[in-house]
């Protein structure tokens, strides 16, 4: 699944968007392109982070979908591992040599059991989130069946409102459950707080974290009493990981979006009231367009709408360049405001997109470039694993 690409086949245009070598200048678009030097900055500055706070840090799959990727955040950042979020994804990273993978959601559909049961034959260190005591026999059977082990997080709901228990009481319970089942071993808990991550202010973020903090303290509390201490307590985002790696009760982080930074979450402030994307991170993740039309003296008309990228967290912005707007879009075209005229057919604009994970996902090929230079191609390897 990750073994190297042979290029000696492949065409520009229509195999992929670039080769290594190419200038810059020439890379087909739309495509994804990744400034390598601050994708290596960003992912060093987060993984010396982690190691100076005694944090482990997993990092998201989910967010590039690239077992690449995810090989410069072991090797790079010491991540330990990745999430993911479907069985699919799971077995793309597992085969691709990644050596722990969590799902980090629950996984019920008998045949995605059986799925998730086979990973440990992969090599793979393999952990589910289990947020419901019906689920336990499941994962039980599949992974007896296989004659393997399958981890377990019990899942708490500390305020993203979607899956996960709300009690120290069904924490307790569950996590005995898994403890008696065959094949299965109780690890730790999910407690990832996915609401508050895209709030704009610091504190606004750190009241909502303070909530969850003293939930997932009761929790491990609760647990050490039943002598069931979690090993591990996952959870933390890129708007959040500074919260959860001084609590005290954390030791797992799961941020994703910071090593290539989107619009949203550059939007953010820190605890100075700065964009999180003027300091905190780089951005090192763009969709590469090109003007395909002029004929309007005030707009201009570039080849990454919609198809393009997703824009369910908003319009991209145009990195670098204050002049010009990127204003609107449909399937195949978008819309760049330009009143002054200055930009002209044939020019290449970078898009920092609304939202990185969906947007890698309509891709098969991440560019890498330094230096004017095409350095790599990194295939998109988990592209469309829903299932």
């Amino acid at each position: 699944m990750n073994a190297p690409v042979n290029f000696d086949n492949l065409e520009v245009g229509y195999d992929v968007p670039a080769l290594p070598g190419m200038d810059e200048a020439d890379i087909q678009t739309p495509c994804l392109v990744l400034d390598l030097d601050a994708l290596e900055r960003n992912i060093k500055k987060m993984g010396d982070y982690a190691k100076a706070h005694g944090m482990r840090h997993r990092v998201h799959g989910k967010m590039h979908k690239s077992v690449d990727v995810a090989k410069l955040q072991e090797s790079l950042g010491g991540a330990v591992g990745v999430c993911c979020q479907k069985v699919s994804e799971a077995e793309v990273f597992a085969r691709g040599g990644i050596k722990d993978v969590l799902v980090s959601n629950q996984v019920r559909d008998l045949a995605k059991i059986d799925r998730l049961a086979r990973l440990p034959k992969l090599g793979a260190r393999t952990i589910v989130c289990v947020d419901d005591i019906a689920n336990v026999a499941d994962l039980s059977a599949g992974a007896t069946k296989h004659g393997t082990q399958i981890e377990c997080f019990v899942e708490i709901d500390c305020g993203a409102g979607r899956c996960g228990v709300t009690t120290s009481e069904a924490v307790v319970k569950i996590a005995q459950a898994i403890d008696a089942a065959e094949g299965l071993k109780f690890t730790g808990i999910q407690a990832y707080q996915g609401a508050m991550q895209h709030i704009d202010s610091y504190e606004g973020r750190k009241e909502k974290l303070d909530i969850a903090i003293a939930q997932v303290t009761e929790a491990v509390e609760a647990l050490k009493a039943a002598g069931l201490e979690p090993e591990l307590v996952s959870g933390g985002g890129t708007g959040s990981y500074y919260f959860e790696s001084n609590s005290g009760v954390f030791n797992e982080l799961q941020c994703g979006s910071y090593a290539f930074m989107d619009a949203d979450y550059g939007r953010i402030l820190d605890k100075d009231g700065n964009r999180i994307d003027q300091g905190e991170w780089e951005n090192a993740f763009f969709i590469l367009t090109q003007v395909m039309s002029h004929a309007k003296s005030d707009k201009a008309i570039v080849d990454a709408g919609l198809k393009a990228q997703s824009v369910d967290s908003g319009l991209p912005f145009i990195f670098g360049r204050t002049d010009v707007e990127y204003v609107k879009c449909s399937d195949e075209h978008g819309v760049v405001a330009d009143p002054d005229g200055v930009l002209k057919v044939g020019e290449k604009l970078k898009l920092v997109p609304g939202h990185c994970d969906p947007t890698a996902n309509v891709h098969d090929w991440y560019v890498g470039v330094r230096g004017g230079k095409v350095e790599t191609l990194w295939p998109v390897s988990a592209r469309g694993k829903a299932y």
